[in-house]
């Protein structure tokens, strides 16, 4: 009867002993799955994070990049206003002095005489005008420049 006591605790740890083993086995399993979902949500909100991040700054390097595209826009608008302005200038200047000198150079009436003459100052009228308006465009260009 000893040796089948011996026997039956002996057989009763030994299947004792597996299903512990066995539990702690299947815990640590589990215990496992759960450290890497942990580890998993941490490395997805790290890299949401740095994803937010470079989406932010992506937006803002476009932002900046739109401001300098604008500003050289301005910039090649203002200097091409200033060349036509120029242009302007220089062709009624010509026309101007084509003018003045066939009132001196030909013997014309002297009604048209005075209406060449008016034209004349018409045309030194808007030459100055265009000359105020050259002056108020570089003006416009040295503060886009500065910008």
């Amino acid at each position: 009867m000893k040796n089948t006591l011996k026997l039956f605790f002996a057989l009763l740890f030994i299947l004792n002993s597996n299903s512990f083993f066995a539990q702690q086995s299947a815990t640590s399993d589990t215990s496992q799955q759960i450290l890497q979902k942990k580890a998993d949500k941490e490395a997805q909100k790290s890299t949401d994070d740095y994803r937010r991040k470079l989406e932010d700054d992506q937006s803002q390097l476009k932002k900046e990049q739109k401001k300098v595209e604008k500003h050289q826009r301005d910039l090649k608008n203002s200097q091409n206003d200033l060349d036509t302005t120029n242009k302007k200038i220089d062709k009624l200047e010509t026309a101007n002095q084509k003018l003045g000198s066939k009132i001196n150079s030909s013997s014309i009436s002297p009604e048209d005489l005075q209406k060449q003459q008016i034209k004349l100052k018409e045309k030194d009228l808007e030459i100055q005008k265009l000359k105020l308006k050259k002056i108020e465009q570089q003006k416009k260009l040295d503060k886009v420049k500065s910008e």
